[in-house]
């Protein structure tokens, strides 16, 4: 029997310690030592400290008016002892540190590579081809690079499992390398199948991988998060990292993203709705979120900032899509990033018969 009752469970062994969560790349283990390094040197000063402190107080507390027990202004070889053998442990510490981030600045040549971009508020992945996911998809120890850039405010990708952040400035592109060590195990069919049937009948056909922990196709995954405060949705610009096993288990993981197959267009418009980025600020439920409802809308009368008007018919959805921002509708900020170069003419047309199967009488 499938069991359709659905409780959030955390990726096995996710905390293998008490700070940090799995170390899942070759750079966590560097970091974490850092990290334990500077803790100890903390608890090994603040222990003796606090105890003379809570020690002195009681020892020599005097009453009003009592005069002190000594007057001594300075001891120089004390003052001398405690500014001097602490510059020591600073400069291990800026060592260690200084290593580690030399260790991430360059990619070492033949990693692989995959394409960042980052808007408010989610995440789309270029994997090449014209094929885009806003999952990040990698193979288990191979180096690979991300090539990073953002079409509107300051974002920073950071991945808790590699120990690996950096941030997204608009007008450039960063970059940041990891090497991933644990690969992302894959459920069973079993419990795949249960998941997609408990979306259908209970999350009106939305699969959550927050709430499954594991994504669509069956993956346990990382968390990868944008930890620069960028607007109002920032806590939501969230997706996962899959690390395949190997190079052969991603080439199929992308070769079934490079295209509508035997989906009909407004099938393939609802995927293109849910791995684009466009859920995240259109509802198709009617609900208002950062920009108009889906529910409906095709086929209606658009009232625009500039205050001009047009239906939402297929021209107009295609122009919003290349260029969001010549026709902002009104209550609205013009915020939705372009998607030029990056859907084919099938894609839009496809979106389009999505947003027809969801307006009633169109």
């Amino acid at each position: 029997m499938i069991m359709t009752d659905f409780t959030p469970q955390l990726l096995a062994d996710v905390n293998e310690s008490f700070w940090f969560p799995k170390s899942a790349s070759t750079f966590s283990d560097q970091v974490d030592e850092t990290y334990m390094l500077v803790m100890w040197i903390c608890v090994f000063f603040m222990v003796p400290i606090t105890i003379a402190l809570f020690y002195f107080s009681i020892r020599f507390m005097k009453k009003k008016g009592q005069p002190a027990e000594s007057q001594v202004s300075h001891n120089t070889p004390l003052e001398i002892a405690w500014s001097v053998l602490p510059s020591f442990l600073l400069v291990w510490i800026f060592v260690e540190g200084a290593i580690g981030y030399i260790d991430q600045q360059a990619a070492p040549e033949g990693a692989a590579s995959v394409g960042v971009k980052s808007f408010k508020w989610g995440w789309t992945m270029d994997y090449g081809n014209g094929v885009f996911h806003p999952e990040l998809h990698i193979v288990n120890d191979k180096p690979t690079k991300l090539t990073m850039r953002s079409s509107d405010v300051i974002h920073s990708l950071f991945i808790p499992a590699f120990r690996a952040k950096r941030d997204i400035v608009p007008g450039r592109y960063n970059e940041m390398w990891f090497n991933p060590k644990v690969f992302s195990e894959k459920v069973s069919d079993a419990e795949l199948e249960a998941a997609k049937l408990d979306a259908k009948e209970n999350h009106n056909g939305t699969f959550d991988t927050g709430r499954y922990q594991f994504t669509e196709d069956g993956y346990r995954f990382f968390d990868l998060y944008c930890t620069e405060y960028c607007g109002r949705n920032h806590s939501q610009m969230q997706t996962v990292v899959v690390v395949h096993e190997t190079q052969a288990d991603l080439d199929a993981w992308i070769k079934k993203y490079s295209g509508r197959t035997d989906q009909t267009p407004a099938e393939y418009g609802k995927l293109l709705y849910e791995r684009r980025g466009c859920s995240s600020c259109h509802s198709v439920d009617g609900s208002k979120r950062v920009g108009p409802s889906f529910l409906d809308a095709f086929g209606t009368d658009r009232k625009f900032a500039s205050g001009t008007s047009a239906v939402a018919d297929e021209n107009y959805i295609r122009e919003s899509i290349i260029d969001p921002k010549a026709l902002v509708v009104e209550g609205y900020q013009p915020v939705m990033p372009s998607y030029k170069g990056q859907l084919s003419d099938d894609d839009i047309d496809s979106i389009v018969a999505y947003l027809k199967s969801l307006s009633s009488g169109k």
